[in-house]
């Protein structure tokens, strides 16, 4: 386990948790108790955690935590996923991506997908985003025409939320949409840990001729707070092949097309 590894653990350990203790974390992690401590101090320095004597509690920002630490977690079942999701799109279509690295990284495999990368007449993509990293990333492309929703930022997720968002999903048709979500179920549906982001995903779900929901197994059979759109609505799941086949017979029997990846 490399340091980003170690780092996201962490995080997961007190969001579920509450506390952690210092020595019972190092046992459990296979490290040194001072490896530990620097680990919580530097998540502490960065407002994720708060430091206690012996260990640490969560903060207020424990479960929703910044893209920088999520980025490493799965990241092979990630790029899977997202080369089997771009492998969906084709040229001239209105592609929409929410925030998170999932989607963010199925933005960069659209942006450097050869087929997709000459100057023609008229833009090999249009991509409409809320989120404001892979609009960043994005808008340097000139074989993609990006429309980018209006909103209020949020720090840990780069999303764009809120009723200024809103305004342009209004008045336009996507052809289709990838989502990432915080847990999907094929009972519950798909969720957001915020319900701005929650919102925000759902009304770009509504507008999208086909929805697809890029997840890794992790996600799957979880809730969070707030729900974006039933399993019903999502046309396609993509995981990967670690998701438990008992799982993926029951998104099927809702309706949902799921693809291991």
């Amino acid at each position: 386990m490399d340091r980003h590894e170690r780092l996201g653990a962490l995080l997961d350990m007190v969001g579920q948790r509450d506390k952690i203790d210092v020595d019972e974390t190092a046992e459990e992690l296979k490290v040194s108790p001072a490896t530990i401590r620097r680990d919580l101090d530097h998540l502490a320095e960065r407002q994720l955690l708060t430091r206690t004597r012996g260990g640490a509690v969560a903060s207020n920002v424990a479960y929703d935590l910044p893209l920088r630490h999520k980025a490493a977690r799965h990241a092979p079942e990630k790029q899977r996923i997202c080369a089997a999701a771009v492998r969906m799109v084709e040229r001239g279509m209105v592609v929409g991506l929410n925030g998170g690295t999932t989607a963010t990284e199925v933005g960069r495999a659209l942006a450097t997908r050869p087929d997709l990368n000459d100057r023609g007449e008229s833009p090999a993509l249009v991509v409409v985003t809320n989120a404001l990293n892979i609009a960043n990333e994005l808008a340097v492309r000139p074989n993609i025409k990006l429309v980018v929703t209006g909103g209020v930022a949020r720090q840990h997720s780069f999303e764009l939320t809120g009723p200024l968002a809103t305004r342009i999903l209004d008045e336009i048709t996507i052809d289709l949409v990838f989502l990432g979500v915080d847990a999907i179920d094929p009972l519950r549906g798909a969720y957001a840990h915020h319900e701005g982001e929650a919102s925000i995903n759902r009304l770009m779900a509504s507008r999208a001729r086909q929805v697809v929901v890029v997840a890794d197994s992790s996600k799957l059979g979880g809730h969070a707070f707030a729900q974006i759109c039933p399993a019903t609505e999502v046309n396609m799941l993509i995981t990967d092949i670690s998701a438990e086949p008992t799982m993926i017979d029951a998104f099927e029997t809702e309706g949902v097309e799921v693809v291991t990846a």
